[in-house]
């Protein structure tokens, strides 16, 4: 079974930076495609970004503006999600996901607990 730790989440100023983490374990990294999502209060939970098998292939979502960028490191079993210039609108509960498959758009199966990112001055 596929279990999926996040973590990075926290207060930050607007214009700072953050990296989210996404550790995998019980199966074998390399079979699974990984995601990030994100839900603010009364809102629908929409992707952020996702990344293939091998890396070279990504989705990101309209509202990252090329602030964001996801990546993989195989060694580690761990995928992150590079966040730049972050601004109040990018508050929300973060949520790793995964999945064997890659689509457009990216529809992961399984969800990791989330963890929260505030951006406030």
């Amino acid at each position: 079974q596929v279990q999926l730790v996040d973590s990075g989440g926290g207060l930050v100023q607007p214009g700072g930076s953050l990296r989210l983490a996404c550790a995998v374990s019980g199966v074998t990294f390399a079979d699974y495609t990984i995601g990030w999502f994100r839900q603010a209060p009364g809102k629908q939970r929409d992707l952020v970004a996702a990344v293939n098998w091998y890396g070279d292939k990504q989705q990101y979502g309209d509202s990252v503006n090329g602030r964001f960028t996801i990546f993989r490191d195989d060694t580690k079993g761990a995928v992150y999600l590079q966040m730049n210039n972050l601004q109040p609108g990018d508050t929300a509960v973060y949520y790793c996901a995964a999945s064997t498959a890659w689509v457009y758009p990216y529809q992961p199966r399984y969800w990791g607990e989330g963890t929260q990112v505030t951006v406030s001055s």
